[in-house]
């Protein structure tokens, strides 16, 4: 090897065996250097990330179902309320969504001067076609009238009575309710806004399908 190497290498190192040896080490390491950076900085291909399957893509959340429609809704956000009794005007009138017995007086033209509304709540909220009755109280017995069970002997009146707005008295004196029933059912129409139909009186907790069937042609709305 060292009659291969230039003269002036051999000049220089003196050829001498060791010399000689080391030089090519470090020739061979350097030669391997500069490979194995020339290797690593080589470009490299990205590949891209595999893209999700449209199937397994979370689905778009269902639209909410829209409300029913109210009876205030459907009449254009208005109630229709039948005042009767003791008023100027007397008869249907029609009161915004959210008005009380209070403003059914004044669209009525309020009561005759003298009526008592002593058992008349003019504070409660209005229902969509119920009936207000005004100054009137439940006619007397007739000679021989037998009083139901539970009526404290007072018979019931012959005129229908409204469940939205009687006094407990009035209700006492329906054939089969008592005070306790009658003030369910106050507490009943005061938590629920009021009676829109005489069918609802099933629900008033004590109510069963006899008493309801004796009641029924005897009270309205």
């Amino acid at each position: 090897m060292g009659e291969r190497l230039p003269l002036w290498v051999r000049t220089r190192c003196g050829a001498r065996p060791r010399a000689l040896a080391a030089l090519t080490v470090v020739l061979a390491l350097t030669i391997g250097l500069a490979a194995h950076h020339f290797w690593s900085g080589r470009p490299r291909t990205v590949q891209a990330p595999p893209v999700e399957s449209a199937s397994r893509q979370r689905p778009a959340p269902l639209p909410a179902h829209p409300a029913p429609p109210t009876a205030a809704s459907v009449t254009g956000g208005s109630l229709l309320v039948d005042v009767a009794g003791e008023v100027r005007r007397p008869g249907v009138h029609r009161l915004p969504s959210g008005a009380r017995v209070a403003d059914a007086l004044e669209a009525a033209g309020g009561a005759h001067p003298g009526t008592d509304l002593q058992g008349l709540n003019r504070a409660r909220p209005v229902v969509d076609g119920e009936q207000i009755v005004v100054g009137e109280s439940p006619a007397a017995p007739g000679p021989g009238a037998v009083p139901g069970p539970g009526t404290g002997g007072a018979a019931h009146p012959g005129a229908p009575v409204s469940l939205n707005s009687a006094t407990a008295d009035q209700l006492d004196a329906l054939p089969g309710i008592g005070p306790v029933m009658a003030r369910r059912i106050i507490d009943y129409r005061t938590e629920r806004g009021g009676f829109t139909s005489v069918d609802e009186l099933r629900e008033v907790n004590g109510i069963g399908e006899r008493r309801f069937a004796d009641l029924r042609p005897l009270v309205g709305p």
